[in-house]
């Protein structure tokens, strides 16, 4: 009789842990995450906080959902459709300048992983002349990239037509299909286009390094009901960054972005090699003044901002506890 007791607290108890255990399961916080297109190397330390556990280990769920371009991400942030938006920083400046309740929470790239890939029969900058370009937008954040790219190897605005697609995979689709002549193109679609015979003209970081690239932006309301959870997806991001920096976990590194990119590993492998030579990745992630004040400028000096551009305006530290 005592040993059937004892059986029967045992199972007991084990029906309590199963259920405690459940509940710290389904316990996990769900952030849905605004992404530019599909595909882009760009989240690779989502995909690694993802299959490392790291997201996990911060308890937090991650759904992904794709946007056509980093302008309709910001629009989702500030609509709420979103919880944080990962893209181009120009988007979320316009938005926050035209009063949008969105806030930027910390850089993601440092240095625009672009390339300018042009049709095998266009071999230089001068070719360009008279042609179709494919960027992100009219205000996108790519035509500052492209246009100080060109000018450089003296092509001026208004020597060439230009056509927009917001997400780089289209860009690419649209340079396939011959729409246009040649595409700016972030990894891995610019090395994919490069071993399909496009040429590759020259990559963006050679032309630009004085401003951030891209970065994670937060709908102001649902952060200030949601800090523990920011500061927790931050922190993810934060040993993403950290895990991928490091050379030793490159094969490792690779196979990640092939799942969580549908790379092919060839691509995955460039991608990797690009990323660690231009530094793309800053573990702390905090925007530098300089930096995110010469893009600001050069946004007021397009017309693209009609506010000050004070840094506070756009960047609140205070949301991850810095």
């Amino acid at each position: 009789m005592l040993i059937l007791k004892s059986r029967k607290r045992l199972a007991a108890t084990a029906l309590l842990l199963g259920a405690l255990g459940m509940s710290h399961a389904q316990a996990a916080d769900k952030i849905l995450l605004g992404s530019v297109g599909t595909g882009s190397a760009l989240n690779w330390p989502v995909y690694i906080g993802i299959q490392k556990g790291f997201a996990k280990d911060a308890d937090l769920e991650i759904e992904i959902t794709s946007a056509p371009s980093s302008a309709a991400v910001a629009q989702q942030i500030a609509a709420g459709a979103v919880n944080i938006g990962e893209g181009g920083l120009a988007d979320p400046i316009r938005a926050i300048d035209k009063g949008a309740p969105a806030i930027i929470l910390r850089v993601q790239a440092n240095a625009a992983p672009y390339a300018l890939l042009s049709k095998p029969s266009l071999k230089t900058y001068a070719d360009l002349k008279g042609k179709v370009l494919s960027l992100g937008g009219l205000k996108d954040i790519t035509r500052i990239y492209l246009e100080r790219q060109l000018i450089a190897n003296g092509i001026k605005p208004g020597e060439y037509d230009m056509i927009f697609a917001g997400a780089t995979s289209a860009r690419y689709a649209a340079l396939e299909a011959g729409s246009a002549d040649a595409a700016i193109l972030t990894s891995p679609f610019n090395f994919k286009a490069e071993g399909n015979g496009f040429n590759m003209l020259g990559i963006t970081p050679d032309y630009v390094k004085d401003f951030p690239f891209s970065g994670y932006a937060v709908n102001t309301a649902w952060a200030k009901d949601h800090k523990d959870i920011v500061k927790r997806f931050m922190t993810m991001i934060s040993r993403s960054i950290e895990w991928f920096n490091d050379e030793a976990n490159k094969q490792e590194g690779v196979a990640i972005l092939v799942k969580g990119a549908k790379a092919q590993p060839e691509d995955a492998e460039k991608t990797w090699t690009f990323y660690h030579k231009i530094k793309i990745y800053d573990v702390d992630g905090s925007p530098d003044k300089a930096g995110l004040g010469n893009l600001l400028k050069i946004m007021k000096d397009l017309g693209d901002i009609e506010g000050n551009t004070d840094v506070s305006r756009f960047y609140d530290a205070s949301l991850i506890g810095k």
